[in-house]
């Protein structure tokens, strides 16, 4: 009798421990289903409006918001096959967050430095796109320790 006490206890704790992991994997998944479903589709249409609105934005002084929209311009650019944009979209993107740095010194430099490295890695960018991401990396170098 007392096994079958200490086998329910199990069986009740167990489930006690394995529902509270279930929900949180499923709000998890569903977050990410909305996240998914809330991205806009690839054109070019909308890889002209992210582009606007972190143009915007970033003359708004609301550099958070621009790099949302840049990072947006380069989902796009990814998705329609133009790596030579994608690359000045990183670069831009980068360059929201140097100068979120600018403003506030506390702001990681580390996406910036992630976003640059990859833009330089894209065999498709422009000398000139390559030069302006060199160029904003060697400054994210001066704040960042290897």
């Amino acid at each position: 009798m007392k096994k079958l006490s200490y086998f329910s206890l199990v069986v009740i704790l167990g489930l006690g421990l394995v529902s509270p992991l279930f929900f949180v994997s499923e709000a998890v998944a569903q977050e990410q289903q909305e996240q998914q479903s809330n991205q806009l589709p690839i054109s070019w249409e909308n890889w002209r409006q992210a582009r606007a609105e972190a143009e915007k934005y970033d003359q708004e002084g609301d550099y958070v918001r621009a790099l949302q929209y840049y990072l947006e311009y380069v989902r796009q650019a990814e998705g329609l096959g133009q790596p030579g944009t994608a690359a000045w979209g990183k670069n831009n993107a980068a360059y929201m967050i140097i100068k979120q740095h600018k403003a506030d010194q506390t702001t990681d430099l580390a996406p910036a430095r992630k976003l640059l490295e990859e833009g330089l890695a894209i065999n498709e960018a422009t000398e000139d796109c390559r030069a302006k991401l060199q160029s904003n990396l060697d400054y994210v170098k001066l704040f960042l320790k290897d």
